[in-house]
């Protein structure tokens, strides 16, 4: 009798890359979680409208400032140490920064609940070029845009669990309660544990000089990149998707609670119908991309953008037509944020992948902050909500019309099966 044929083994760096796909998954759960539990718990205060917003886009800018201070310090790290390592450092401080959010809840001080947020910003913004930075190291490159489509869906995945959870913790604990921060301590726990199975790799460039002037870095590191055609377009595509994402992000939970009354679980399930349709889109992307990088996805996910939120800031829009129209506009947002990444990812030298990504992680998030500013400014203008939807689908359409009109044929290109980027 003929013995089995053995089995094959999984490719090395299965195990590695879904280590590391768990480990940002909880990240962006608990980044999500926490920021909305603060927002959603401010406007149980029943504050007023101008307070609320602008205590939303101080919690927005907490998150988002250390970004700006913190990312090409993040880039460093990815290059000069081994960024498996860089990972479980940071996830080491997330439980730590957690049980401080906890002593913040419990005590009801807004001002230490938005430093919290601030404590894991810088936490995300060290952990950022490192996340992004290894997985041209860890996935053959055949897979580099597959493995992002997968990671921008768990990671949309992550904000869509963290949303949820942000709701039903407001909800169940309410105001001055210590014990979501210790639920959210223990998740942190286990994304420290997921970090320790992420496949090691060397470091990048071990000499790699500290420059603590962080803006001259930047303008070095844009210079460097400005060579590039195509990687300086993704930079500011990454930078348009991430504005245009917070800004939703901030005026959900205010058009919501006042055009809909709704509750903060409410709330939830209509963040959850963008992040939804984000993963999708980002999945999506990662199977269209066949192997390569689609530049056309770009301008056809702005469109998609920028027709959805025609619909969100329709005056009198029902919430059935509004849920399908954000989470439309989400699909869209996943077709442009895949190839994007791909790019950033695939084209700088290896040396330089960590400064790259510090330094779009910075870019962007200057972004996410002028975010916070422009839903400031519409609030004090008293502008209604409706007009932020309005806002955002502009900018993505501008940002569409640039890629389209920098890299001709793009969109033509999408649909030949033997174009290669």
């Amino acid at each position: 009798m003929s013995s089995p044929a053995p089995s094959t083994p999984a490719p090395p760096w299965k195990r590695g890359f879904w280590a590391l796909m768990f480990t940002q998954t909880q990240g962006a759960f608990s980044d999500n979680a926490l920021k909305q539990l603060v927002i959603y718990l401010v406007l149980a205060l029943q504050l007023g409208h101008d307070k609320e917003v602008a205590l939303s886009a101080k919690a927005g800018a907490a998150f988002a400032l250390p970004f700006i201070l913190f990312s090409m310090f993040g880039g460093w790290l990815a290059d000069r140490c081994s960024k498996r390592s860089v990972m479980q450092w940071v996830k080491s401080a997330e439980i730590i920064i957690m049980l401080i959010a906890a002593w913040a809840l419990g005590s009801g001080q807004l001002t230490m609940q938005l430093f919290a947020i601030c404590l894991m910003g810088v936490h995300s913004a060290i952990f950022g070029p490192s996340k992004y930075g290894i997985l041209p190291e860890i996935l053959p490159p055949h897979k580099l845009s597959w493995g992002n489509g997968i990671l921008e869906l768990l990671t949309f995945l992550g904000i869509i669990g963290g949303i949820y959870a942000a709701g039903e913790l407001a909800e169940s604990f309410g105001p001055g309660n210590a014990t979501p921060g210790w639920i959210l301590a223990a998740i942190a726990v286990s994304g420290w544990i997921a970090s320790f199975f992420i496949s090691p790799v060397p470091a990048a460039d071990p000499a790699k000089p500290l420059h603590p002037n962080f803006l001259a870095e930047l303008w070095r590191q844009l210079r460097s990149m400005s060579r590039d055609r195509d990687l300086m377009r993704a930079n500011w595509g990454n930078t348009a998707f991430w504005f245009v994402a917070a800004l939703i992000g901030l005026n959900l939970p205010i058009f919501a609670e006042h055009a809909f009354h709704f509750s903060p679980r409410q709330i939830s399930y209509l963040s959850m119908a963008l992040s939804i349709g984000i993963a999708a889109g980002s999945g999506a992307a990662g199977y269209l991309s066949r192997g390569r990088i689609e530049y056309g996805l770009v301008p056809v996910g702005a469109a998609i953008m920028a027709l959805s939120s025609i619909v969100l800031g329709w005056p009198g829009v029902s919430v059935t037509p509004f849920a399908v129209a954000l989470a439309t506009l989400g699909l869209g947002g996943g077709l442009f944020i895949v190839p994007i990444a791909a790019v950033l990812q695939h084209r700088p030298a290896p040396a330089e992948k960590g400064a790259v990504q510090g330094t779009a992680n910075l870019v962007s998030w200057i972004g996410i902050l002028i975010s916070s500013g422009v839903q400031a400014v519409f609030g004090a203008l008293h502008r209604p909500p409706e007009e932020v939807f309005w806002f955002c689908g502009l900018a993505a359409l501008i940002a569409g019309l640039y890629i389209n009109a920098t890299r001709p044929g793009a969109v033509r290109d999408l649909f030949k099966p033997n174009s290669r980027s």
